[in-house]
């Protein structure tokens, strides 16, 4: 459960921290735009290195399917666009990929 809710904030921190990027150099906003976008990304990385894990790369993998997810509900929610079902699809075989990733078996050769 507490991977689950830090994969869901980071993703959300990371989400935002770069859109402030996106607006700032595509949407012509005001390069203040990047103090929380900047402080955004910070705490997406420190609630990622949270994560209960014995490899950072494996947690980093897994959270790509969390941050797909994440970034189509951005899409619609933030950006009034709706993810249509090949998003859906895409983003639900990745979020299976992040479970396989997190719930394999080790040990196993």
């Amino acid at each position: 459960m507490q991977t689950t809710v830090l994969y869901i904030a980071a993703a959300l921190a990371e989400t935002a921290g770069c859109y402030a990027f996106w607006a700032w150099l595509r949407l012509d906003r005001s390069p203040l735009w990047l103090v929380p976008g900047i402080m955004s990304l910070v705490l997406f990385a420190v609630l990622l290195a949270l994560v209960e894990s014995a490899a950072a790369g494996r947690t980093f993998a897994a959270y790509g399917g969390v941050y797909i997810v994440a970034s189509l509900g951005w899409l619609w929610l933030f950006e009034g666009l709706r993810p249509d079902r090949w998003d859906l699809i895409g983003a639900a075989l990745c979020l299976a990929g992040a479970v396989v990733i997190l719930a394999g078996p080790r040990g196993l050769a």
